[in-house]
């Protein structure tokens, strides 16, 4: 496989660790700054937000535009806003930040995916998202590390600098040069958008995130004001978190091939049930560790099962606009999730975190079934008209 892909995996990877990056070093920012844990929140949900925003349009306002150039631009945009975080004098400063890379965000994300297609077919895709993949699970133990370790929040920070700019010297000296399209491909994907199942699977996806969120955003918090655990101890449980997911990646990958629906289903079981775990054995240390674990196991599912839900069904040429909406229900989620967390912190404590993401799941839950009923109705009507189609015309001499 041509190192370009390698490489645009390690892109992926800093600007994902770009953006999650921050959840382990919010008590953190919080007590630098002195502002409240659901304000410092804020850092993840404001880029999150962003990035739901631009994801449709931008990609479409630069299809002209040569692609090498734009992934090394995005990138020269990461390292900048990296440091430029590091350096912060407050938290102002710091969000401004944050929202500047979170335009470019999905550009990388999008051309990326579909250069690794052209170039490797579905095997180099899963490539980059392997980069994506590890940053969901490694990218917040890794910085929550770093800042541990040199007793500086800053740390953090240079950190995905580091990343991002031996991803742009990758990009500069080993991808070659890859002109822009000139053709519109847009409008003839619009079409999809009149399928009831789509708008279901996207309204699912963004609860199924907002659940994630509106307590992993908090996890680092939650560790230290409930479990009682120190910088060393929290970024040793944020490590295994990270750790189990990679093996539930790998699992749930099997389970969705297997029955995609069933898989869904179970996954919200099982991520309600460790969270109620979390909620009555948090303050007890041994427990803690197992349910963390098993929590990490079961939330990177998260990221699959909306994707393979909405795109299984997907006309192969509507894939990259249905991804591009993807991407933004999955930030509006995350967005919605940090938002809600920190509402919920702020009005009943951390230890009642829970009652937010419980009835989120429980409606990701309902949703599925009403999801099926519509592909059930879907099917019928289709074979329906096959059938009318099929009956031969009547000639009247």
């Amino acid at each position: 496989m041509k190192r370009s892909i390698y490489i645009l995996a390690l892109g992926a990877f800093g600007i994902i660790t770009t953006e999650f990056g921050v959840i382990g070093i919010l008590p953190t920012i919080s007590r630098e700054f002195r502002v409240s844990i659901d304000t410092a929140g804020w850092l993840l949900s404001a880029f999150a937000l962003t990035v739901a925003i631009s994801s449709p349009f931008i990609t479409a306002l630069t299809t002209k535009i040569n692609r090498k150039f734009l992934l090394c631009l995005v990138l020269g945009v990461f390292i900048l806003s990296n440091l430029l975080s590091a350096f912060s004098p407050n938290f102002t400063v710091l969000m401004i930040a944050r929202i500047l890379p979170a335009f470019f965000h999905p550009l990388f994300w999008n051309i990326s995916l579909a250069v690794a297609f052209k170039q490797g077919g579905a095997k180099a895709v899963s490539v980059v998202m392997t980069g994506l993949s590890i940053a969901t699970v490694l990218g917040v133990p890794l910085t929550t590390y770093a800042a541990d370790f040199f007793h500086n929040w800053q740390a953090s920070f240079f950190l995905t600098s580091l990343i991002s700019s031996v991803a742009f010297l990758g990009l500069l000296l080993f991808v070659p040069s890859m002109p822009g399209n000139k053709e519109k491909t847009a409008e003839s994907q619009l079409y999809v958008l009149k399928d009831p199942k789509l708008w279901l699977n996207l309204v699912s996806t963004v609860l199924t995130l907002a659940a994630m969120f509106s307590s992993y955003s908090y996890l680092a918090a939650y560790l230290e004001k409930i479990s009682h655990m120190n910088g060393a101890q929290i970024s040793i449980m944020l490590l295994l978190f990270g750790g189990m997911g990679i093996a539930g990646n790998w699992l749930m990958g099997i389970a969705l091939g297997k029955n995609v629906m069933l898989a869904s289903r179970v996954f919200f079981m099982l991520l309600i049930g460790v969270q109620l775990l979390a909620y009555y054995f948090g303050g007890i240390f041994i427990p803690m560790i197992l349910i963390v674990s098993f929590w990490g196991m079961i939330h990177t599912g998260g990221f699959l099962v909306p994707n393979i839900r909405t795109t299984q069904s997907v006309p192969h040429n509507a894939l990259e606009f249905v991804n591009s909406l993807l991407t933004s229900c999955y930030n509006i989620g995350i967005s919605l999730g940090a938002f809600l967390g920190g509402f919920v912190i702020a009005r009943y404590g951390i230890h009642e975190i829970i009652w937010m993401s419980t009835p989120l799941l429980l409606l990701a839950y309902g949703l599925s079934f009403i999801v099926t009923k519509t592909q059930k109705a879907s099917k019928e009507e289709a074979n329906e008209r096959i059938e009318q189609e099929a009956v031969p015309a009547v000639v009247c001499e």
